[in-house]
């Protein structure tokens, strides 16, 4: 896990007014990767957002809806959420599942100072490193 703790450190660094990045796995809610330079993003703070960041992408809402889908296309319908931006009182939450391994989100975390092409750029352009370090 230190190699892909390493490049995740390196987006922090690289983006401007970044707090934290880390790449989930949406099957079970565990953190593949994880850096920050926040003292309070605890390993039981970065967990509860793993956690949270799962139900967003593959919640039971979100496969209900899915359903719903598929019923009314007559078609397989799953795994529809590619992206998602979220924005807080004083952050901005980049996630993104990675292409090559659609049951790993990254989740980049910024200060709102951040440029959100900045952020989607950092989370896109390092997508090809990411993905042959997660399951």
């Amino acid at each position: 896990m230190a190699k892909i703790d390493d490049l995740l450190q390196s987006i922090v660094a690289d983006v401007d007014g970044a707090l934290g990045c880390a790449v989930v796995d949406l099957e079970t809610g565990l953190l593949i990767g994880a850096a920050h330079n926040v003292p309070y993003f605890t390993n039981a703070y970065l967990e509860a957002v793993a956690a949270a960041a799962v139900d967003m992408l593959r919640g039971k809402n979100v496969r209900a809806v899915e359903s719903l889908l598929a019923t009314q296309r007559g078609k397989v319908v799953e795994k529809t959420i590619q992206e998602v931006q979220m924005t807080t009182a004083n952050t901005l939450h980049f996630m993104a599942i990675v292409p090559e391994k659609p049951d790993s989100l990254v989740v980049l975390i910024t200060n709102r100072k951040t440029h959100l092409g900045m952020g989607w750029a950092a989370v896109r352009r390092n997508m090809p490193l990411i993905a042959p370090l997660c399951p």
